[in-house]
């Protein structure tokens, strides 16, 4: 049987790559101490397999084609497109095809419809995450494209059904395998609006404190009234939300949070024990 060794969420923004080298060094300290420690703990659970959880930023789907949740499948992966991630060490990840199938097909059977690719495109969201945190050698990459771009997207509650649900497709797997969930994205964040730039840091306590001490109930009612005005990246925070539901809805440990206006975003870095 599988085991399901750790839960995790980090922040993705473009331009901790992008404007690295423009970024203040209290900006850089703090981004790179977050993502050494997130890093450290992912290593210290030794997946073979880490489910990553992002966006996909119109690199692999359009508005002609936006499934929901998609699951990659492929023996490998494609590293970032975008011209700023050329050094990005990450040209090809490897996948697992038969955990990847069998979350595909757990979940298809247990009241969700996932679409799956055998060639996915692993953008920002996927790569910057796993690149920072300087995990190298890679484990297999499983990746899921939850839809946090273009409305409709999935609702939170489903979105911590799917975390449950993938946790319980790792304990059906029949191998002796080791998994990993990393929900990347968010948390409050504004891009090609007109509040570009906007950080809504009371929306981000509130929200890691549900996330900490809540219920489910209350989170879902905060987010129902408060996620729509929090700016529209903050609907990434849908990723954390899986992560959340892998993790049993418990053991949530900030690793670091802080509202950053230099990369756009409120930075937050967590993991579930």
């Amino acid at each position: 049987m599988a085991e399901l060794v750790g839960a995790y969420a980090a922040c993705h923004g473009p331009l901790i790559v992008r404007m690295w080298d423009k970024l203040p060094a209290g900006v850089k300290d703090r981004l790179n101490t977050a993502f050494a420690e997130l890093g450290q703990r992912i290593r210290a659970a030794r997946p073979d397999v880490l489910i990553v959880v992002s966006p996909d930023h119109w690199v692999n789907f359009f508005l002609d084609n936006l499934p929901a949740i998609c699951i990659g499948v492929g023996e490998t992966h494609e590293g970032p497109p975008e011209p700023w991630l050329a050094a990005c060490p990450y040209k090809s990840m490897r996948g697992h095809t038969a955990f990847a199938q069998h979350l595909a097909e757990y979940t298809s059977a247990n009241g969700f419809e996932p679409s799956i690719s055998y060639k996915l495109k692993l953008d920002h969201g996927f790569c910057i995450p796993l690149w920072k945190a300087g995990l190298d050698p890679l484990p297999a990459i499983v990746p899921v494209v939850i839809n946090t771009v273009e409305p409709p997207f999935p609702t939170p509650a489903r979105c911590i059904e799917f975390g449950a649900r993938i946790a319980d497709a790792v304990r059906a797997f029949p191998g002796a395998l080791r998994v990993a969930v990393l929900g990347t994205g968010g948390l409050s964040h504004s891009i090609g609006e007109a509040t570009m730039g906007a950080i809504d840091e009371a929306f981000d306590r509130e929200f890691v404190s549900l996330l900490q001490s809540g219920t489910r109930e209350a989170l879902l009612q905060f987010l129902d009234q408060r996620l729509p005005i929090a700016g529209n990246g903050a609907a990434e925070v849908r990723n954390w939300l899986v992560a959340h539901g892998a993790g049993g809805e418990q053991g949530f440990d900030l690793i670091h949070y802080s509202a950053m206006p230099e990369i756009y975003v409120g930075a937050g870095f967590a993991s579930w024990t």
